[in-house]
């Protein structure tokens, strides 16, 4: 009877251990729908506010953003054209590298060089970005402007070149994560009638992962909307509407940081016109990072078993 009584209070216990575990995930679970909920009520509701004395339309076309002007302008169209300028330069420095490295990593690497390249990857991935910012600031534009005189200390290609360096490991581990879900039988056939690995790479495994790296540089993409340190250290803080990589701009991100500098009085349109950027911005990367997701998903769905 006893070892029968010992075994029963076992189960027991584990039974309780298990509940008392399930109620601490659902209770961190809680916290984490609560504080997201928290952050988007306020968000709308001040954002709200806002577009209850200006126009949406006059929000998004207006070519001018002056909110502490002595007559304020509130056209978001120079950050948004700014943001897209940056988070499309970065895509362009870091798709080519990022993907190359992936097949490299996937096709040619030894063991031991793969090792040493997944660790550089994680180590630049870990780089705090005003590390990035004050090294786009102190080599990479002074760089820039010995080869281009003209350019100014503020610009936007030196934005476009850090961040997408930035981005460069998660286009990397993404495009490799693509590229290992095409299915060897595929590149197997290829290499069996007698095409040459390179050939079988260009015509076999990038066009079946081709969904998976256009997600992978969606998602990036994502990331790049929302830096903030490296475009404000690199592209600088003038908001304008310009088309130029040499000349500086100013993102959505970067006009958020001017919040914490407390200019703006609590209740004031200037006020809430952080909370309607700070909605353009969360929208725009919600977006691109779901639509970024759905391109895995089908990519997936495509090349699985």
């Amino acid at each position: 009877m006893m070892p029968r009584s010992v075994s029963g209070a076992g189960t027991a216990s584990r039974a309780m251990g298990e509940r008392l575990v399930a109620h601490g995930l659902l209770a961190c679970t809680v916290v984490a729908v609560v504080a997201l909920a928290a952050v988007l009520a306020v968000l709308v509701r001040e954002a709200g506010l806002f577009f209850a004395d200006v126009s949406p339309w006059r929000f998004l076309t207006e070519i001018t953003w002056a909110p502490a002007a002595a007559e304020p302008r509130f056209g978001v169209l120079p950050l948004l054209v700014g943001t897209a300028q940056v988070a499309a330069g970065a895509a362009v420095f870091a798709l080519p590298v990022g993907l190359m490295t992936a097949v490299y990593l996937h096709q040619y690497a030894g063991g031991r060089t793969a090792r040493l390249l997944n660790g550089v990857t994680a180590l630049m991935a870990g780089v705090p970005t005003v590390v990035y910012g004050l090294f786009a600031l102190h080599f990479v534009t002074p760089t820039l402007r010995v080869l281009w005189p003209g350019i100014e200390a503020f610009n936007a290609l030196s934005a476009c070149m850090v961040v997408g360096l930035m981005i460069l490991p998660t286009v990397t581990v993404l495009s490799r994560e693509a590229l290992e879900s095409v299915p060897a039988p595929l590149l197997d056939a290829g290499l069996a009638l007698g095409a040459p690995k390179g050939r079988v790479v260009t015509r076999v495994l990038l066009p079946a992962a081709s969904g998976g790296v256009l997600a992978a540089v969606l998602i990036a993409m994502a990331r790049a909307v929302g830096e903030t340190m490296i475009v404000t250290l690199a592209a600088g803080n003038e908001s304008r509407l310009t088309w130029s990589p040499f000349e500086g701009l100013q993102t959505l991100t970067a006009f958020l940081t001017q919040l914490g500098m407390g200019d703006a009085a609590t209740g004031t349109r200037e006020f809430q016109a952080f909370f309607a950027v700070g909605a353009v911005l969360f929208v725009g990367t919600y977006g691109i990072h779901m639509a970024g997701r759905m391109l895995v998903s089908r990519s997936v769905g495509r090349t699985g078993p």
